[in-house]
This record gives structure tokens, sequence and C-alpha cells, in this order.
């Protein structure tokens, strides 16, 4: 089953002089529950492209289906709903709120959206990604993979259509990264997690199932 399609995406800054063709009618489709990694240089625009995938920014051109909803046919406001409820995103930095501690962090897109906590499901995204004893640690008080862990598990507690990871490993050191990665997969095969990970590292994007190839704004190769 497609859980995404992307049907010529384009992204384009500036004009005249100043035009940058970010992406350049850049179509694929990901199928529930697949582990997908875009590689790409810096300046490729494969974080262009997981924005758009994600509803953060919107395309100059083409479209985005998750779950069959054509995303930019919607508001703003109904497009920052969908996004909390329907699109886990990790960034390389985490972007963690430093008030709250790590189950805070972890069910704040709940509390957004005034949903009760799941209890269960919470222990459950705690125990797989090793935190149960660090749940009123506040993220200064965590390790750089640990707050990574945060950051995956705020991504996994709505249960989104899919989980997009910006170069998830980016900002930590090659044991956490590798604990990273290990943690996609297994919410990938536990949760039957559909993941599309951002990344210039190509031993990590040999983890997942696919890998996509992306070259100054188009798809250059697909493995």
């Amino acid at each position: 089953m497609e859980i995404l399609k992307v049907e010529h995406l384009t992204k384009v800054y500036g004009k005249a002089s100043t035009r940058v063709i970010a992406l350049d009618d850049v179509s694929f489709s990901v199928k529930k529950g697949e582990f997908v990694a875009i590689v790409g240089a810096s300046g490729s625009g494969k974080s262009t492209l997981l924005h758009l995938i994600g509803g953060v920014d919107r395309p100059t051109s083409g479209k985005v289906f998750i779950d069959g909803n054509d995303i930019y046919k919607m508001d703003d406001d109904k497009l920052a709903i969908f996004r909390r409820r329907q699109v886990g995103l990790i960034y390389q930095f985490y972007n963690l709120i430093p008030i709250l501690n790590v189950e805070e962090n972890i069910t704040l897109p709940l509390e957004l959206d005034g949903k009760e906590v799941d209890r269960k499901h919470l222990n459950q995204v705690l125990d797989t990604l090793g935190l149960k004893d660090r749940t009123k640690h506040l993220p200064n008080e965590l390790s750089g993979g640990q707050q990574q862990r945060t950051s995956i598990g705020r991504a996994m507690i709505t249960n989104p259509a899919i989980i997009l990871a910006d170069e998830p490993t980016g900002n930590l050191d090659s044991k956490a990264s590798e604990e990273i990665v290990e943690l996609l997969k297994l919410s990938n095969k536990k949760y039957k997690q559909t993941i599309i990970m951002i990344t210039h590292n190509l031993e990590m994007a040999k983890e997942a199932d696919r890998i996509i190839k992306i070259e100054d704004g188009k798809i250059v190769k697909e493995d």
C-alpha cells in the first residue's frame, strides 16, 4: 500500500538573476512500512524535499499525497493539524523544549492536540528508546544521544503515517549515531513505521530498505 506519493515536485527560490531551483520535477512513492534513505551532498535539495513532504514549506508546483491526502489542498491551519497528527519530524539538533522533561517533550504533540496520553503506548515507547529512567530529566541533563532518542519518541507518540528524519545522526558521535539508526530500524520493524531519512552518510543510508540519491534538485539514482 502506498503511504506517500510525490508528483512533479518543484521548488524555486528568488527571481531573475537570484533564481535558484532547489527541487526540479521530483516524483517518487513510498510504501507503507518502508524505510527509505534520501542521500545527497549539502545543497543537493534533500532537506528542501523533506520539508515539502512534511508540509513545513509549500512547493512552487507539484503535489504531495500522504495516506491519500493531497496535503497542499489544505489551508495553513488544517495542514498544521494534519502535520501534528500524521507526520513525525526528527531534527538534527533535536528541537526539544528546554523547560519540559523527557516525558513532557515526548507527549507534547498529544497535549497540543488536546488528546489523552495512552500510558501503555508511552511506556512501550520509553522502553523501546531506553528512556524509562530519564523521564523526569530536562534536555540539558541528557547526552546528545538521549536527546535524539527523546526527539524520536516525540515523533513516534502519535503513531503518524510517516516519520521524517532530517540528518538525525549529524550532531552525534559514531557510537550514538549507530544507536539512533538501530532505533529507527527497530521502530520500522516493531511498529511497522514508515520512515524517510535524509542523510549525507552513505553507510547509514545502507541500513534502509531503499536509497534515493539526489543531485542538483533531481533524483539521479534509486537502489
